[in-house]
């Protein structure tokens, strides 16, 4: 695979991902997937995917695990029902994302992704202490997997994030980068951000946004844009990676399903704007 080789998230039957016949449209060579519903992960579901991939020469980097209950429709809402974090559903998930592992396994990808949530603050708390845990058991049947787990940023300041990391104390345990999240969820400046965490960087997405106002910042979402149109700067973004030594893909996210016409052309303008800057700093 060539450095920084173009990819685009994409969804099998659930998440806000693009459908494969986009990607193979594009010529993208690169995929992470939202995991399917329960029902169809299953050794049929994945051989037919696999086909399909292998049939548009398209690479499988990451699965990413989703839960039915997760919310994005407001900053404190995300906080309450999104990942592992919350704790009434937190033993069910981490029996789903156990299943999206062994999936993971059917479709020969040693990568899983996911947001775990809104990690408490205070790391001598109890409930703190029990997701270490959960996330521990997560990681170790991840490892018997032959899998790592991509935790993506956004949620949490960097800082913390890196307390996290080494509080789990698994080498299994690492980061996919989001860039657009950070300034989403009012977190950090993304780069400063990629520059602390970024030993740990094992996947990225290329995605944009805008600040919320500064008042607001952290309580009210910022807005996801279009890529090269939003407060990330792309050129930056990639010259940061470089620097990290990062040279795995470069993930398209467009979150905008309701709109699938406008997705499609967000993307190939992305595409374009990728392969432009590869060009320009890679030579």
């Amino acid at each position: 695979m060539q450095p920084w080789a173009i990819g685009v998230f994409t969804s099998v039957d659930a998440g806000l991902g693009v459908h494969l016949d986009v990607a193979q449209e594009l010529g993208i060579p690169t995929v992470q997937i939202h995991s399917p519903h329960a029902q169809t992960r299953n050794a049929r579901s994945a051989d037919a995917f696999l086909k399909r991939c292998a049939a548009a020469g398209i690479t499988i980097t990451c699965v990413f695990g989703g839960f039915e209950g997760e919310s994005y429709a407001d900053i404190a809402t995300t906080a309450r029902t999104v990942g592992l974090v919350p704790r009434e559903t937190r033993a069910a998930r981490l029996a789903e994302m156990t299943e999206i592992s062994d999936f993971t396994k059917l479709l020969g990808c040693d990568t899983v992704g996911m947001h775990i949530g809104f990690v408490p603050v205070d790391r001598n708390g109890a409930d703190y202490r029990d997701l270490v845990n959960c996330t521990r058991d997560l990681l170790d049947h991840a490892a018997g997997n032959g899998q790592k787990m991509h935790l993506e940023t956004g949620q949490e300041t960097a800082d913390h994030l890196l307390e996290f990391i080494h509080d789990v104390a698994r080498p299994n345990l690492f980061i996919n980068f989001d860039p657009a999240n950070m300034i989403l969820y009012g977190t950090g400046n993304p780069i400063e951000a990629l520059r602390k965490v970024g030993k740990y960087v094992r996947s990225v997405h290329c995605k944009d946004a805008t600040w919320a106002a500064e008042g607001v910042r952290g309580r009210e979402w910022g807005r996801e844009v279009a890529l090269g149109t939003g407060d990330v700067g792309m050129e930056t973004y990639l010259r940061t990676l470089l620097e990290i030594g990062y040279t795995g893909p470069l993930t398209i996210e467009r979150e905008i399903a309701h709109d699938r016409v406008q997705q499609k052309a967000d993307i190939g303008v992305a595409v374009q704007l990728l392969t432009d800057l590869r060009r320009k700093i890679l030579g």
